[in-house]
């Protein structure tokens, strides 16, 4: 029998290079006593558990590293570079990744250096690398060039990291994941999961297309709102598409892009009502922990779908907990 297209692309994806930065697959729990509490009572709600991921405090950053790191080094990298917030989740995981591989590490870092470090400005230096503070978020990418620039004259050789690891190789880390929902004997009907810089997203679009799993997935937003995730998505999907051999739309995961902007609130990392009340059900039902700049708001989505009946009562959902739990020790 002649392998299909799809069967080619899986195949790719399994065989992309690979550094094995934890354990896999993540656990799969089943959060009864928090979908009863939400008045989940014919709706089963689980989670994927990326935040249990045991390499560098884990989260799906690591996920995405996994391949990206692998391509560092096989372009021979000595020093990666990336960018983000001081309390980056993906700059904490791209420092642990870089220790793992016994390079250096540079991270691009818009706000001020804090006087007392804590949570993943703490990590990073305990690991290691050296933060360069700048300004705003629009002086990132010039600032990492200019990194880069000065890594090569100094003889060395840089591997740049744009914000989120959220590039189509860094999607395809999260496009495998998916690809244990089937292993673990789950098969959603809804997938919701905090969005930002795209590439989460993006793989699990990708990654639903290509082991066919037919869920809703919803993003919702942390911080911008719905056309500029977009924006983002949707690059990275066509992208990660080239990369495993398909046609630009061949998987369709595009036109399966929703997402959730309502619940940003005051805007990135500002805690709101409702994703305060997601953290304190969560921690209260299953001793399970969601930060407020990405997850609390992405669970307080789901509490609220679930409230107003936005979705069918017989639908199994599936929360992506995508770590960042080490911001609650700012």
């Amino acid at each position: 029998m002649t392998d299909t297209p799809l069967d080619v692309a899986r195949q790719r994806l399994i065989d992309l290079p690979f550094v094995p930065l934890g354990h896999y697959p993540t656990p799969i729990d089943d959060w009864w006593r928090f979908g009863s509490t939400i008045g989940a009572t014919e709706t089963t709600v689980v989670a994927k558990r990326d935040d249990a991921i045991a390499f560098g405090f884990g989260g799906n950053k690591v996920r995405k590293l996994c391949l990206v790191a692998a391509a560092a080094k096989a372009q021979g990298a000595d020093t990666l570079i990336t960018c983000g917030g001081v309390q980056s989740n993906h700059c904490r995981a791209t420092a642990a990744a870089a220790t793992r591989l016994g390079v250096r590490c540079i991270i691009v870092a818009n706000g001020e250096r804090p006087d007392h470090l804590t949570a993943n400005a703490l990590l990073d230096h305990l690991l290691g690398a050296e933060v360069r503070y700048v300004a705003t978020r629009a002086d990132r990418a010039p600032a990492m060039r200019e990194v880069a620039a000065e890594v090569r004259a100094s003889g060395g050789t840089p591997f740049e990291i744009p914000l989120g690891a959220s590039t189509p190789l860094g999607a395809l880390g999260i496009a495998r994941a998916v690809g244990e929902l089937p292993r673990q004997g789950i098969v959603p009907d809804v997938i919701v999961h905090a969005s930002s810089s795209g590439g989460t997203q993006a793989g699990l679009l990708v990654g639903c297309a290509l082991f066919d799993i037919p869920a809703r997935v919803i993003g919702v937003s942390a911080d911008d709102p719905a056309s500029a995730i977009q924006e983002k998505v949707l690059p990275v999907i066509a992208g990660a598409e080239d990369l495993l051999g398909l046609t630009s739309g061949a998987l369709g995961a595009a036109q399966r892009f929703e997402l959730d902007d309502t619940f940003v609130g005051g805007g990135y990392g500002v805690p709101t009502e409702a994703s305060l009340e997601a953290q304190h059900l969560l921690a209260r039902t299953e001793a399970v922990f969601v930060d407020h700049y990405y997850t609390a708001k992405a669970l307080a989505a789901l509490i609220a779908y679930v409230r107003d009946g936005k979705l069918a009562r017989d639908r199994k959902i599936l929360f992506w907990h995508t770590g960042g739990q080490v911001t609650l020790f700012q």
